[in-house]
């Protein structure tokens, strides 16, 4: 069964560029380490909350956007291996986004519905 990982970041719309720039390797490397597929989305109707929204979730400041996406693997252990396999390579990443407000998270497949 197909699992999932997901993100939010907060990107400085100054900065869209380097981060389209950046998601190239990104999706590379992770076809390579098993993904069947790498998507990103840059947000473009992104409201605002009072309690709870995308924008609090990444504390999102002046100038910036959501970017989001999804990794889809073919199972949970096809995700484990490959990022046990990113995790332990050393070489430094330069994310043109501040990691720290970054939310991510993996996520079991419940229902599909396609056309």
């Amino acid at each position: 069964m197909p699992y999932y990982d997901l993100f939010l970041a907060p990107v400085a719309d100054a900065k869209r560029a380097d981060y389209e720039a950046f998601l190239d390797p990104m999706h590379k490397m992770f076809i390579g380490l098993g993904a069947s597929e790498v998507v990103d989305l840059w947000g473009s109707d992104v409201p605002d909350g009072k309690l709870t929204s995308l924008p609090l979730a990444v504390k999102l400041q002046e100038g910036e956007s959501v970017a989001s996406g999804y990794i889809v693997w073919p199972s949970k252990e096809a995700r484990d291996a490959g990022w046990a396999k990113m995790m332990s390579d050393d070489s430094p990443m330069e994310m043109p986004f501040d990691g720290k407000r970054m939310v991510f998270g993996g996520f079991a497949e419940l229902k599909r519905t396609t056309a």
